[in-house]
């Protein structure tokens, strides 16, 4: 799905993609090609989505525990569709280690990045886990 969507997208509006939706690509590559390396071509945004690429990549087990240590009966990654689950991780990964950005913002951004990958029940479904998990994550805000 991945590729035919971006191969279907205007290139001129391609360069413009949001951050978000490049890290959500990025993720998905990899799964799916595991030995497979990573380019990050030259965009304003190309520091951001290393770090959260590869951060996400690095802390995806401490993730998974905080996801299944808050969200006990909320949610079950065996269960949980691959695309929902690159997102949810990448969003968690922004908000646990990504301070500077609000939690709201965090939400609202991938919220819109996966309306290029996922149902409408699936993004209130993530929007529903990511409220969530944020409460706890971020008392603070």
């Amino acid at each position: 799905m991945l590729l035919y969507l971006y191969s279907t997208m205007d290139p001129k509006k391609s360069k413009n993609l949001s951050p978000r939706i490049k890290v959500i690509q990025k993720l998905y590559s990899l799964l799916m090609n595991p030995n497979s390396s990573i380019e990050y071509p030259k965009s304003q945004y190309k520091k951001f989505i290393k770090d959260v690429v590869t951060g996400t990549l690095e802390r995806s087990d401490l993730i998974e525990e905080k996801i299944n240590t808050l969200l006990i009966g909320d949610i079950d990654l065996a269960k949980t569709d691959k695309l929902l689950k690159i997102i949810l991780f990448a969003a968690i990964f922004e908000l646990m280690f990504k301070h500077n950005t609000p939690k709201k913002v965090v939400i609202n951004e991938y919220l819109l990045a996966s309306e290029h990958f996922l149902e409408k029940i699936q993004i209130g479904y993530l929007n529903a886990i990511l409220d969530k998990i944020a409460k706890v994550l971020r008392k603070d805000e």
